[in-house]
């Protein structure tokens, strides 16, 4: 100790290591996520002037799907049904959030590499865009311009934190007054807020902006469906057993499942849609949707099921559909007999292989513009969509459809089937029990086991139940609407206490009883007998 120190005086503070290395971390985090965000931010407000396809997070998530695995797929649809695109949003704004704190933190030590994954991710975002089937060279300016934003935003966050820093420590050591300190936390601070809230009008601008400009829903509701020319019959009296539990005859439009691999809602005015009609045809045809509504009009009740439905599962419903023959256009247009294939694709570029000799075999395949007595939902196809009873939806049911191309199956692979799906896929004979569910508590006595079984272009002409492993009893069949719709039915079972295991079985117009054999969904449809479990007391 020198002479001129005092006995009791003590060394000058020196940093907390701990605390250093938090406030590092905290804003070097912070700095990562408000770039990101106002990367997206401005990439959304651009995007509002392109189109949603050029959303980077569309962009890759659309990407994403395309790269999934059958499997990862599948299960994605059995755990979370119509909801597994807004799981898949989530996780992409879950990973980008954590690609963006690794840059904020990577940029807190060398700022242009921070910097350069921000513009890193950007070029992922345009490169995904690019790949989309109906992608045009301005859909990737979203993601570009977006990235140069946040990379601004980084370098001015990293360089306001890093002030920050170094005022503390000028302060600890003496350097400069607490006051200089607070400044440069306010600047910091200031920044962060006046980042996020730019971001925040940017982005919000967007997304109202998109949903003005990009949005048909005024069209549909200046849709007038006309009256069809051909209606569909009545629907028999007893065709709806209205037993409670058991789901209705006609599945209304806001329940009706839905699985697509788009992440947002295709947008087409009806005004600005037209359809093409060419490949080996005897003349190439376009028509626009005034040109549909002038055509005969078909109204028919149909009953479409997704190949993805599980056992007993609900990815099934029944439906009235107003539309044209396709049978008719493609009379019209003149088939090479050598095109066993109906090449349908969406606004969006996704494809579906339909059999031509299936349309063309009297059944009433459908261009529709109608369900359940009002225009196409938009989620479900506005303005038109193929409807082709007897055959899944990923070969049959195309929505937003603006294209059909005859072709061969020997020369073209739809999307699905590229991915190992089954090139024709029609609809596996099922049933399932509605009511009573599984796991149900019931009291004794007279129980209603009901719910619904389908065969689509064949029928259904007998449902049986089976109690405990035992003897296979006969159900009662609601009326029968048409061959193309599912058939309710009710089995009254006398129920006594304890547990129970209830099973049905269908069998179809051509006397073929579903397989009690349990297949998966995957190439071509699931098999199996539903069954429930019950407690009685």
């Amino acid at each position: 100790m020198s002479a001129n120190t005092p006995a009791n005086s003590e060394p000058p503070a020196q940093p907390r290591p701990r605390r250093h290395r938090l406030r590092r971390f905290v804003t070097g985090a912070l700095s990562g996520l408000l770039a990101a965000a106002a990367a997206l931010g401005v990439a959304e407000f651009i995007a509002a002037f392109i189109g949603p396809q050029s959303s980077p997070v569309i962009a890759i998530g659309a990407a994403f799907i395309e790269a999934t695995p059958t499997s990862l797929e599948q299960f994605a649809i059995r755990t979370f049904g119509s909801n597994d695109k807004l799981v898949l949003l989530i996780g992409i704004f879950t990973v980008l959030g954590l690609l963006a704190v690794a840059m904020g933190l990577l940029a807190r030590r060398v700022l242009a590499l921070g910097m350069a994954g921000v513009i890193l991710l950007g070029v992922v975002g345009a490169a995904a865009a690019m790949t989309r089937p109906t992608a045009s060279p301005l859909d990737a300016v979203p993601s570009l311009v977006g990235a140069l934003a946040g990379s601004i935003t980084l370098m001015l966050l990293i360089r306001a934190a890093r002030s920050v820093e170094a005022s503390i420590d000028a302060e600890l050591s003496g350097d400069v007054s607490f006051s200089r300190a607070i400044l440069a936390h306010r600047r910091f601070l200031l920044l962060s807020l006046g980042s996020a809230a730019l971001t925040a009008v940017a982005g919000t601008a967007g997304r109202v902006l998109l949903g003005s400009r990009f949005n048909a829903e005024d069209s549909r509701q200046g849709v007038r469906l006309p009256k069809p020319d051909s209606p569909a019959p009545s629907v028999p009296a007893g065709a709806d057993l209205e037993v409670p539990g058991l789901v209705p005859f006609f599945t209304p439009n806001p329940v009706f499942y839905k699985v697509d691999t788009t992440l947002v809602t295709p947008q087409l005015p009806a005004a600005e849609w037209s359809l093409r009609v060419h490949g080996m045809v005897g003349r190439e045809l376009r028509l626009s949707y005034e040109d549909l509504l002038a055509r005969p009009i078909l109204e028919r009740d149909i009953t479409l099921a997704c190949v993805s439905n599980e056992v007993g599962g609900n990815l099934v419903g029944n439906a009235r559909w107003l539309g044209i023959s396709l049978a008719d256009l493609l009379r019209e247009v003149g088939v090479d007999p050598k095109a066993d294939q109906i090449v349908s694709r969406s606004t969006d570029g996704w494809t579906c292989g339909t059999p031509t000799q299936v349309v063309m075999d009297g059944r009433d395949a459908l261009l529709a513009i109608g369900m359940n007595g009002e225009p196409l939902p938009l989620d479900h196809g506005f303005p038109v969509r193929m409807v082709v009873p007897g055959l899944y939806g990923y070969v049959s049911a195309c929505k937003w459809l603006v294209d059909l191309r005859l072709t061969r199956f020997a020369d073209f692979d739809s999307y699905w089937v590229e991915r190992g799906w089954a090139e024709q896929a029609p609809i596996k004979t099922a049933s399932r029990i509605d009511t009573p569910r599984s796991f149900a508590k019931l009291s004794s006595g007279t129980v209603p086991i009901a719910g619904v079984a389908y065969a689509q272009h064949r029928g259904i002409d007998r449902v049986e139940v089976s109690i405990d492993d035992g003897e296979w009893q006969q159900a009662r069949l609601a009326a029968e609407d048409s061959i193309e719709t599912w058939r309710q039915w009710v089995y009254p079972w006398d129920a006594t206490p304890g547990d129970h295991r209830i099973e049905v079985r269908a069998t179809d117009g051509t006397g073929d009883t579903q397989s009690q054999e349990r297949v998966t969904p995957f190439p071509s449809g699931a098999t199996g007998q539903h069954s429930v479990a019950v407690t009685v007391t």
